[in-house]
């Protein structure tokens, strides 16, 4: 089992996010990923810099994934993406379908994003006829459910063709929409939003009337209220799951790889907080926690 490091969904200074990558490149992660996934006026990074980032990754002796946009909006996002796929080194996780047709242009394997709806062992095939190397589930589905779809003949006689990975922890990137939460939050329009994702580093909470927490807003997207964490479900993962990712935080990032990988065989257990849920993977409500 590898362990991954999701891209940075949230809107971070251009000096934390330098120095966070310094951080992971002498991390225990396998593999990371790296590209703004959420909204292209987050401009902090550009593809130089990431690309720049990828390389002193690599060096470090990281596999490095370029993450694609999950919704493209203009003709100038597609111009950035097609950077991404050109870039002629480094695998590109695809988060929209578009992305994916681009890359079979080129011939080009590539992640298959857990924003792709792909919830049945026909559509995976599909893919994997495409290029598709590794996939990462849908975050709203079951362990159960994985397993069943690998067992498909039509799955089970390619399974040696590519990787699963399973999105492990954090707040569950759940919908995106043309219009941005976090600018309307602030009575902003989207077109004069000023770049307020800025100030909520960890997104912008939103509470139910009894004080539940119930999303995070994050520009366009939009998150779990609870953290998702299945640290606790590792060993149940042997036959099933690849790669285990875990979402970047603006604290604890590494402290929970350590506990991940101390319970990798159920060992090292964790007492969960309040706010953290497990229920998608155990199929149940997704802010439970069994």
């Amino acid at each position: 089992m590898k362990f991954s490091l999701g891209p940075v969904q949230y809107f971070w200074p251009k000096d934390q996010m330098l120095q966070f990558y310094r951080e992971v490149a002498d991390s225990d992660f396998d593999i990371v990923y790296l590209g703004e996934t959420v909204c292209s006026k987050r401009r902090e990074l550009k593809f130089d810099d990431y690309f720049a980032i990828a390389k002193t990754l690599h060096e470090a002796g990281k596999q490095v994934c370029l993450s694609s946009m999950t919704l493209y909006e203009a003709p100038g996002e597609l111009r950035e993406l097609r950077k991404y796929i050109d870039n002629g080194e480094f695998l590109v996780e695809a988060n929209d379908v578009g992305a994916i047709s681009m890359l079979q242009e080129k011939n080009l394997p590539f992640v298959a994003g857990a924003a792709i709806n792909c919830y049945n062992q026909h559509t995976l095939r599909q893919l994997i006829s495409m290029g598709l190397s590794r996939w990462v589930m849908p975050v709203e589905l079951s362990g159960q459910w994985l397993a069943e779809i690998l067992s498909q003949s039509v799955i089970a006689d390619i399974r040696c063709c590519f990787n699963t990975e399973v999105f492990a922890f954090g707040h569950l990137p759940l919908a995106w929409s043309g219009r941005c939460f976090t600018a309307r939050s602030e009575n902003r329009s989207k077109d004069q939003c000023e770049l307020c994702c800025i100030n909520y580093p960890a997104g912008r909470e939103v509470k139910s009337q009894d004080g539940t927490d119930v999303f995070v807003l994050n520009g366009i997207q939009t998150q779990s209220g609870f953290r998702y964490n299945l640290v606790n479900q590792l060993n149940t993962m042997a036959d099933t799951v690849d790669i285990v990712r875990l979402s970047p935080q603006v604290e604890g990032t590494f402290d929970w790889l350590a506990k991940f990988k101390a319970n990798i065989n159920g060992a090292a257990p964790q007492q969960l907080s309040v706010t953290d849920s497990n229920g998608y993977w155990l199929n149940l409500a997704g802010m439970a926690t069994g």
